[in-house]
């Protein structure tokens, strides 16, 4: 019973580490669209970066 219990224990985490993985994907190639985005327009300012840090 025992091994059976840590099999799904294994296979919860595995599978919640591929969702939280997935989603960060997500939010990484969200972030790489804005900066490019920022980065293709241009400043607007007389900085040169169009970001604040």
């Amino acid at each position: 019973m025992i091994p059976l219990l840590l099999v799904l224990l294994l296979a919860l985490i595995l599978f919640g580490a591929g969702f939280a993985l997935k989603i960060l994907w997500w939010v990484a190639i969200v972030v790489l669209v804005v900066w490019l985005f920022g980065f293709v327009a241009g400043p607007k300012g007389g900085s040169g970066r169009w970001y604040r840090w």
